[in-house]
């Protein structure tokens, strides 16, 4: 799976430093489950993607909502182990951060890039 850094473009900070991206199908399909954690500073982005669970999780995350363009549409904070997120209109895909990473550094309307 290719990785990249995330940053935050109108804040200017990074927002996680290894972003896995799961553009194939079963990478979309299988996500962070049966992790047991996700570190500090990682994330994964699941593309074509305007919903999400947490069903197999054994941890909180954050969902992060983005359109085509990268900005952010909507920050679901620290959603819990067999969760289900409302489906996000205008989304494309979902960065998905550990629990409570999102909080003070993204809010709908930022713009963000991964490279």
């Amino acid at each position: 799976m290719k990785t990249a850094v995330c940053r935050n473009l109108t804040r200017n900070e990074v927002v996680a430093g290894q972003v896995e991206i799961a553009a194939g199908m079963a990478d979309r399909m299988v996500g962070l489950m049966f992790r047991k954690s996700l570190e500090d500073g990682r994330g994964m982005l699941i593309t074509r993607c305007a919903a999400v669970h947490t069903c197999f999780m054994r941890f909180d995350m954050d969902a992060v909502f983005l359109d085509k363009g990268l900005r952010v549409l909507r920050v679901i904070h620290r959603m819990r182990p067999w969760g289900f997120s409302p489906w996000v209109h205008g989304a494309d895909s979902v960065l998905e951060l550990p629990g409570g990473a999102a909080a003070g550094l993204l809010e709908s309307g930022d713009r963000l890039e991964l490279a």
